[in-house]
């Protein structure tokens, strides 16, 4: 029985890294966020650490440049130097309050570096407007927003050690910066560089500027003591339409459908397989995940501007745990990809309009935590 319980912790480690977390990020804004409130899923895990408070700390990596529209990848991007490229860094710090076996607290916030560098943002892409074809940088880094949940199992874990499910949810607070500004450089019409200022993309942006509510579930199936199944999901609500942040302050108008930062709903699920490897605290996991922002909010309004669309990845993964400490790196690999038509698009009445999107081949996660 013991084999079965370390297994099912590290399945709930697992899916208790922040998105991606779910996240193959790019620039469609999926901002990171928690797929499941960490904690553990048997008695004996309590027993065995003694303990009630939990810290962790995630860090996350992806580079973006692939181009779709839709799910056709516009390779000529690469190939003519016009890319996209967002690099990103996140240092995700959480602490849990566990009262009870059963039910847990959990308080995170993402700590953000951002880089994005393109062409058609500053002179643009074209080899009249861009001769020299140069690339320029903006840049974000801060804290993101912070988010405060909570899950329950419905089972007690010491009685039902082969199967359970939790369902939990929380808050999402607008403390990271919606409104970052960057330098964009301009030429004139003698070719003098100059530059202006306004908001970076919605891409790197530290935070949405709206309140948002989650709704989170996991849980787990036991074969045998050394294999079982896992899964989770996660839907973020953000009812606020737009954060009023404006995306050209130079301009004498603004669009109303895409003048504004859009605070855009997302969602996220996982499914997989994980493998103890005897008693040495290693397992190993392979599944999938799906993650995205979608065209429509659930609740309020979706007028702004947003770059919705989702990817579908296949991820490995390996844990280890040892007394008070666990960690556990994964790799999702994206598989497919897809740039949704907007809400702007879709008043197009021809229905040919439709935005493009950059997205990341993988992602890099890596998570710790200690019990206290």
């Amino acid at each position: 029985m013991k084999k079965i319980y370390t297994l099912l912790l590290v399945l709930c480690l697992l899916s208790a890294q922040p998105t991606t977390n779910l996240f193959a990020q790019g620039c469609v804004a999926i901002r990171g966020m928690s797929a499941c409130s960490p904690g553990a899923t048997s008695a004996d895990f309590f027993k065995q650490q003694n303990g009630k408070f939990q810290v962790n700390a995630g860090y996350r990596f992806f580079r973006s440049f692939r181009h779709f529209r839709g799910d056709h990848e516009e390779s000529e991007r690469v190939e003519n130097g016009t890319e996209v490229i967002n690099v990103s860094h996140a240092l995700d710090l959480g602490a849990t309050y566990q009262p009870n076996m059963r039910w847990s607290i959990s308080v995170n916030l993402p700590i953000q570096h951002n880089d994005r560098s393109s062409l058609y943002e500053h002179y643009g892409n074209g080899i009249t407007a861009n001769p020299e074809q140069k690339r320029f940088h903006t840049k974000s880094k801060g804290i993101g927003d912070l988010r405060i949940s909570t899950s329950y199992w419905l089972r007690d874990p010491l009685k039902m050690p082969k199967f359970n499910i939790s369902i939990g949810g929380g808050i999402k607070l607008p403390t990271g910066d919606r409104s970052v500004e960057g330098n964009f450089h301009k030429l004139d019409k003698e070719g003098n560089d100059y530059t202006v200022v306004k908001p970076v993309d919605q891409s790197i942006q530290l935070g949405d500027g709206g309140v948002g509510a989650f709704l989170e579930t996991q849980g787990y199936l036991s074969f045998s003591h050394k294999v079982a199944l896992y899964f989770n999901g996660f839907y973020l609500s953000n009812p606020r339409e737009t954060n009023k942040v404006n995306r050209n302050p130079q301009a004498t108008t603004i669009d109303p459908n895409t003048g504004y930062f859009s605070v855009a709903d997302q969602f996220a699920g996982r499914l997989g397989v994980s493998y103890a490897l005897g008693h040495s605290g290693i397992s190993v996991m392979l599944g999938g995940r799906a993650e995205g922002v979608p065209s429509d909010d659930l609740i309020g309004g979706s007028k702004g501007f947003r770059r919705p669309g989702y990817v579908i990845s296949g991820e490995p993964g390996i844990s280890y745990i040892k007394n008070k400490f666990s960690a556990s790196a994964s790799v999702p690999v994206a598989l497919y990809r897809n740039r949704t038509k907007s809400y702007a698009d879709k008043l197009d009445v021809t229905g040919k309009t439709q935005g493009d999107a950059a997205f990341a081949d993988y992602l890099i996660s890596l998570s710790v935590s200690r019990w206290f």
